[in-house]
């Protein structure tokens, strides 16, 4: 049976969004906007008016969204931003592949910003969290053979091996260890989507987009065989308000639609016509895949990490608990691709003929 979106905002409470200027954030922060909910948006640097303009011009933005400060590793300044809310909608937590320290630069800000976000919910009596978590909280190493779901963890992630998916189990276990260990009196939503695309409303590129963006400046100089299991940011977006919305709405959802290669996205990009240097040389054999295996020990730390537990492998889950109990219907992950390259050409990324 599927579950519709509320008719009426839930709440006449501001809404808090961690991490607003992000790529799911601020889809999410216009998914709200559209229901007719008034917005608290938390960014780094609510002064720096010129680049937040994408999210301060949405539809509905004037009377209804209020864009605060709020830093992961900083306490001071959540319980202003989450003040007065019922629910918070948790989004912020870096994401890079390559750091200097993972510590630091990963663990740290994931899981204090996470414990200083829960903290302040504590404090303020939210009702609900919808925790923005990742497949990266599910597994590390695709795997055809086993169909994950939502009792499945990631437990072969360390500082040494993929630490942003470290990084964002040990978040997405500190948020249930306050509720489940500390006995925190709110609700907690966990969603996890895989590599989520699509049009972004902000000017940069993100870790998903800027894969095309690379496929087509010849920064892959062949096909690997590399799959992800792909959604789309905007069906991301309503799955975290149709959690803050549905009553019954509890635990872990698996936010992922269709399975996408390199090779397929390869196939994409030359039907819609894009310009550069798109590999042609097919290493996504399993002689091509020992090859770069090999190859990934003279690469950055992060990246060759990333490569040994991914290449080759094809991920299968299962996400009928998202479909039944969110209500949730996917775009086709073609339709999503191609809306990506539509929006990466318009803004001067790619070239097309």
């Amino acid at each position: 049976m599927s579950t519709a979106p509320a008719a009426a905002p839930v709440s006449a409470a501001p809404v808090c969004v961690t991490g607003a200027s992000g790529f799911i954030a601020a889809h999410i922060v216009r998914t709200l906007l559209e229901r007719g909910y008034r917005v608290r948006g938390t960014v780094r640097n609510p002064d720096r008016t010129g680049d937040l303009a994408f999210l301060s011009n949405l539809p509905g933005a004037a009377g209804r969204l209020e864009l605060v400060r709020g830093d992961l590793l900083d306490p001071r300044g959540w319980d202003a931003a989450v003040a007065g809310c019922e629910y918070v909608l948790h989004t912020a937590s870096p994401y890079r592949i390559d750091v200097e320290d993972p510590r630091r630069d990963l663990v740290d800000p994931a899981v204090r910003g996470t414990r200083h976000v829960l903290d302040a919910c504590l404090w303020a009596g939210v009702k609900r969290v919808v925790l923005t978590s990742s497949m990266a909280a599910v597994t590390d190493e695709p795997d055809s053979r086993h169909v994950l779901t939502e009792a499945d963890w990631n437990t072969k992630s360390t500082l040494d091996r993929n630490p942003y998916y470290f990084s964002k189990t040990l978040a997405e276990r500190e948020a249930w260890k306050m509720v489940n260990d500390e006995k925190a009196p709110f609700e907690l939503i966990a969603v996890n989507p895989y590599l989520v695309i699509g049009p972004s409303l902000s000017a940069g590129t993100n870790y998903s987009t800027q894969i095309f963006v690379n496929l087509a400046n010849g920064a892959y100089p062949a096909i690997p065989a590399l799959t992800w299991g792909c959604v789309d940011v905007r069906d991301v977006a309503e799955a975290h308000v149709r959690a803050m919305e549905i009553p019954s709405a509890s635990g872990r959802y698996l936010c992922v639609h269709e399975n996408l290669s390199v090779r397929e996205m390869v196939g994409f990009m030359r039907e819609f016509g894009v310009q550069g240097k798109i590999p042609s040389l097919g290493m996504d054999s399993a002689i091509g895949t020992a090859f770069l295996k090999l190859f990934s020990y003279f690469q950055p730390k992060g990246t060759g990490s990333y490569m040994r537990s991914h290449l080759g492998g094809v991920p299968a889950y299962d996400t009928s608990r998202i479909r039944r109990e969110l209500g949730l219907e996917f775009r086709p992950v073609r339709a999503s691709v191609l809306d990506t390259l539509a929006d990466l050409r318009q803004r001067g990324l790619i070239r097309t003929a």
